[in-house]
């Protein structure tokens, strides 16, 4: 009996599972594409937008006070 009968049912068994490895693979890079080409696009007011938010969050927390507040808020609409 010599080599014929072994390994037989490995080679196609994992001839398979490397081709459903690779329609994966390619289903990743194409849902990651379309992710980084039509994901929300940030607009101009946004980082002005995301900065108030975090004051307002820090300001009702009570990390900052009211003075403290209104000179930082300044500061960003003046930068933003």
């Amino acid at each position: 009996m010599g080599m014929e009968g072994e390994g037989m049912g490995f080679g196609f068994g994992f001839g398979w599972l490397f081709m459903i490895g690779i329609w994966v693979l390619i289903g990743l890079v194409v849902v990651a594409m379309l992710r980084a080409f039509s994901g929300s696009r940030k607009g101009p007011g946004d980082e002005r937008k995301r900065a108030l938010d975090i004051l307002d969050e820090r300001y009702a927390r009570g990390e900052i006070d009211q003075q403290e507040y209104q000179r930082m808020k300044q500061d960003i609409n003046e930068h933003y």
